[in-house]
């Protein structure tokens, strides 16, 4: 079993694209989403988020296709989900850290959750990889 990273170490790590590829997994992408959440306001965030997966992508040498690399609306989507269930339930279940936050809130490590607001043609258009392309499903928070 992988030994407990900290936030701290975490963020470093992936701003200064120095963390192991093979630990990029969906886990990690919720963990960092909720450091920047957590530390800045939205737009900050968001920003700080966007460019920090593109980086990390791009220093890790992540094909960009249709299916694979950076996608806005997935990006933009989950930071939703993210930071509006940081708004919504952090006075009832306080989390100290990102570990705990994925505990707390295991909903949010299925990468799977966006087929609830997004149908596959809607996730799938081109358009989808480079904007942010609303839900046709059903609305995000």
């Amino acid at each position: 079993m992988m030994q407990k990273m900290t936030d701290k170490k975490l963020i470093s790590q992936f701003e200064t694209q120095t963390l192991p590829f093979d630990m990029w997994t969906h886990r990690v992408h919720v963990r960092i989403a909720y450091i920047y959440a957590d530390s800045y306001d939205y737009e900050q965030a968001l920003v700080k988020l966007r460019s920090g997966i593109q980086e990390y992508n791009k220093a890790n040498n992540v094909v960009e296709s249709q299916y694979s690399g950076y996608n806005e609306t997935t990006t933009v989507a989950f930071f939703r989900l993210i930071k509006s269930t940081i708004e919504a339930y952090n006075s009832v279940y306080p989390t100290s850290d990102s570990e705990d936050f994925c505990k707390t809130h295991p909903h949010l490590l299925t990468k799977t959750v966006l087929r609830f607001f997004y149908s596959p043609e809607r996730r799938s258009h081109p358009e989808a990889k480079t904007r942010f392309v609303k839900p046709d499903l059903c609305q995000l928070p």
